[in-house]
């Protein structure tokens, strides 16, 4: 039986209108550098909670120092790993479960970088969160990335490739898997139903070219039956922050068109 805590922090999680989640991350600067809007961080903090996304997520150091005013208003991804120019293929796990209890939050999430040569290691540490966040009540968040040296560079987004990665993350216990986009709603539904029982929201990757391209992608995704996106670069890089959470959230919880959302 699923521990009550868990039904309720999911709850806390899912948009109540349509089930969804969109949430946006701010993890990036350990993994890839202080990306621009990522420069002043409690502003992008600010900007980013002004525009009431489902979730927000959070390494723990940035937490601590930055979300107080939002607690208990905004719901908190812990990220509980990173990984680091000086070590792409392995995320470290650097925060425990009790430091996730500890600040309130509602989820805690580890990367998976799957095809590493690092991947035993990687798995045993997220079966280990696993087990120590079930005794919490805590759900777990994978970010199941098919993108380790042993798999070939044109692979990363196969629907194969990323079906996988996904059905890893769920037979290892997760709730929730973050995933790669694969590019198009017919394919990225077979990832949906590979990965079932467990929820499915998509990555948003780097900067697109055009905001009207983000919108697409969320509006894309909503259609395979996935629980929701999450989107970083796309919303603090965009031209303006609570905007395009605003309407981001007209396309994943409303079903609004990309044509309603750039408007």
């Amino acid at each position: 039986m699923t521990a009550l805590g868990k039904i309720a922090r999911l709850a806390r999680l899912r948009n109540p209108a349509s089930g969804r989640i969109f949430t946006v991350a701010l993890d990036h600067a350990p993994s890839y550098g202080v990306l621009e809007g990522l420069d002043y961080i409690q502003q992008a903090v600010d900007q980013v909670a002004s525009g009431k996304p489902d979730a927000i997520m959070l390494m723990k150091g940035t937490a601590e120092r930055c979300y107080q005013p939002y607690a208990g208003f905004s719901p908190l991804i812990m990220k509980s790993s990173t990984l680091s120019p000086y070590h792409p293929e392995r995320d470290v796990w650097v925060s425990q479960v009790d430091d996730a209890l500890r600040l309130g939050a509602d989820a805690i999430a580890m990367a998976v970088t799957v095809g590493s040569v690092e991947q035993a290691q990687i798995l045993a540490d997220l079966a280990s969160l696993v087990r120590e966040a079930e005794g919490a009540g805590l759900p777990v968040i994978a970010h199941a990335y098919p993108n380790g040296g042993l798999v070939p560079p044109d692979k990363v987004y196969s629907a194969a490739r990323v079906a996988y990665a996904a059905r890893l993350a769920m037979e290892l216990g997760v709730d929730i898997v973050k995933t790669f986009y694969t590019g198009s709603d017919e394919t990225f539904a077979q990832v949906v139903e590979a990965a079932a029982p467990a929820m499915v929201v998509a990555a948003g990757g780097p900067r697109l070219e055009a905001e009207a391209d983000a919108f697409q992608m969320a509006y894309d995704v909503v259609r395979t039956g996935a629980a929701g996106i999450t989107f970083g670069r796309n919303i603090w890089q965009s031209s303006g922050t609570q905007k395009m959470i605003i309407a981001m959230k007209h396309v994943v919880h409303e079903n609004g068109s990309v044509a309603e959302a750039v408007k």
